[in-house]
């Protein structure tokens, strides 16, 4: 027998998550170009990764892109930060948890989520580049997200930069191996990642890979990442 959802809350959690992207929209529609920083809530202020998220961050700033972090603590305030430090606008796209997200109070715009995957959209939407550092599962998520937006065709073709090549070294030997080494995944999809160590050089390869092109995103990619 078939049995009936009667839940009137399921209902209306659709005009909820509506509200989320119609608010993030809003409030993120003029931040561009920008550049997403994803990385681990649990880096302290005083490890070297944290100081290097914050002179990568003020670096693209003052090169004229705004920084959207997850707005929380770690990684995500070294992002936000540096971008406060620098010329351009401070990003954050918060996510309500019940521990750990604790919003940082470097954000010259800030928009609340309850839902992972809007807020996911919007570190896409208006994104010129990834730089990723080192993370946990949240980061992995993300990155993970990004890979196979673009690998599919679903988001434009730009720069996902790994940041910190002796984190990640272990992670793209697998990918070589295990995926592509068995046909799971496509030889050129390893040239979708970049592996930088040194601030400068990750937004020296932001502007080489734009290099005969715009930043803004053409007819056609804009048609594409409206059906994201």
């Amino acid at each position: 027998m078939r049995s009936e959802n009667n839940n009137p809350r399921e209902s209306w959690r659709v005009f909820q998550i509506m509200a989320e992207f119609v608010e993030g929209f809003e409030k993120l529609g003029c931040i561009h170009p920008a550049v997403s920083v994803f990385g681990s809530a649990r880096t302290p202020q005083e490890h070297p990764r944290y100081q290097k998220t914050v002179e990568i961050s003020r670096l693209l700033s003052d090169s004229g892109f705004a920084v959207v972090s997850g707005g929380g603590p770690g990684i995500m305030e070294a992002a936000n930060r540096g971008a406060q430090m620098g010329k351009s606008t401070s990003v954050g796209v918060n996510i309500q948890l019940p521990h750990e997200q604790l919003g940082n109070p470097y954000q010259d715009v800030s928009v609340d989520f309850k839902h992972f995957f809007a807020r996911k959209v919007m570190f896409v939407k208006h994104a010129v580049a990834y730089v990723v550092m080192p993370g946990g599962f949240g980061t992995l998520d993300e990155f993970a997200e990004m890979l196979t937006l673009i690998q599919t065709g679903k988001s434009r073709n730009i720069p996902i930069i790994l940041v910190e090549s002796e984190f990640w070294s272990g992670l793209l030997e697998w990918f070589e191996e295990a995926l592509n080494g068995n046909g799971m995944i496509s030889p050129e999809d390893m040239d979708l990642i970049q592996v930088i160590d040194q601030p400068k050089q990750v937004v020296d390869a932001i502007f080489h890979h734009y290099e005969g092109r715009s930043l803004e995103p053409s007819a056609e990619e804009q048609e594409m990442l409206l059906r994201l």
